[in-house]
Order: C-alpha cells, then structure tokens, then sequence
C-alpha cells in the first residue's frame, strides 16, 4: 500500500473504542494530522464500545467525533447482529472464519469513511486493521487493503481531482497490520494512551468483559507478553 510520507492535512480514524483502533488514532494524532474519528452503531451486541469510542476521542483529541447509525441486524450473518452464540473459548489457531465476522464490514464502514474523507477535502483515512493477532477475518488482510484504495481512486471525484493536482489520491493507512497484539499495545502506551478507556468484548455484561470471546483473549495475551495488567474489568 502506498503511504504518504508526512502528514498533509486532515484525516478520517475508523474508531471502534478497542485498543486497536484507539492506538492507529493516536498515532494518526503523533504523525501530526487533525483527526475526525468516525465511529458506527450498526445494531452490535457489544454496543458498549462506542461509550468507550466517545471517552477514546476526547482523551486523545480529536477534531470531531461522529457516530453513524445503521441496522446490520436485519441482515444477521453474525454472532455480533444476531442472536447467534458468541464463541468462548476457540481454539485460535483453527482453520475457518469465525462465526463473530461481520458480512462486509469494514467495505461498508471504510465506504463511510471515504465519502466524510472527501467532504472534509481529507486525503487519509486511518484504520486498525491487523493480520497477525486477529481472528481471521477476510477484510482485515493486506491484499484487501491495497484493492480498496485502488477502487477509492477511480471512485471518488476528490481523489480523481487530486491526482490532477498532485496531492496523490486516497491513502488508506493500516499502521497496525503487521504487528502482534503486544506491539501495538506497547505502541500505544509510547504514545500515552490509556487503555482502560477502551472496550474490546465481543459480549461484555456487568461487570466487564467476559474474557473468553477470540477478542478478550487476544487483548489478554497482549498485556500478558509486555507483562502488564489489562486495565479494564472482566467479569
């Protein structure tokens, strides 16, 4: 993937409220861009998250915060959108896409993303993704990233115009992609971030996290390998 080499202005941060968004935010901020963080409430089963997006934006700074409303729920597909057990418990190395993948996901959340990235006369968009600590999700992967920016500049009236004028088109930063889970969260901490703010269960209930879901574990071992504490309540 193309990546601009200093900071040009303005860009849109996919912010979900876990560590992995919370920390491309902060380093989207540390590369000095004035970051708008947009987050969805798309019918979620771990909707608490976005409490934690909105405490994440604040804390770090951020030009402006949105939260887009949409129903996924009438679609299903997923343990997220639907009444589908969340899986506790998996063997993370398993073969197979699990049943907590969300159909088409992050296509429509960087869609959003593209069309506030050219309202704003913004030509970044930072997200979190990760193929390396993650649950095997098809639209997390480096080939996925580089196929849409290369569709984001035949798209977009903005990126078409500024390859006209020289400013290089959509660039789609991913600056987590190939780090382990322990890398990003000593990342953050490098750039201050509290990660007590945030939320990361795919099924949290009071008084916290159930930390068995593939996303607790994850955050889990990461805090565990830098031989930290996880900051938030599991239950």
């Amino acid at each position: 993937m193309r990546q601009r080499a200093q900071a040009s202005g303005n860009a849109v941060v996919l912010l979900s409220g876990g560590v992995d968004s919370t920390t491309a935010l902060a380093i989207a901020k540390d590369k000095g861009y004035g970051c708008y963080a947009l987050s969805f409430d798309y019918g979620q089963r771990h909707a608490v998250e976005l409490q934690s997006a909105a405490r994440v934006a604040e804390s770090i700074g951020v030009l402006r915060h949105i939260i887009v409303k949409f129903d996924m729920r009438g679609i299903g597909g997923s343990a997220l959108t639907s009444d589908m057990e969340v899986p506790k418990g998996r063997d993370l190395d398993s073969q197979g896409i699990p049943t907590t993948y969300v159909p088409a996901r992050n296509t429509i959340f960087l869609s959003f993303a593209l069309a506030w990235a050219e309202v704003l006369g913004a030509y970044d968009i930072f997200m979190g993704v990760n193929a390396v600590d993650y649950s095997g999700y098809p639209d997390c992967r480096p080939e996925y990233i580089r196929a849409y920016q290369t569709m984001a500049n035949l798209a977009t009236k903005a990126a078409v115009e500024g390859a006209v004028e020289g400013k290089g088109g959509m660039v789609i930063h991913t600056p987590l992609i190939s780090m382990s889970k322990a890398q990003i969260i000593e990342a953050g901490i490098r750039l201050g971030v509290d990660y007590s703010l945030t939320s990361s269960c795919y099924d949290p209930a009071p008084p916290g996290a159930c930390g068995r879901c593939d996303s607790c574990v994850i955050r889990l071992r990461g805090f565990a390998a830098l031989g930290m504490k996880d900051p938030v309540k599991y239950a």
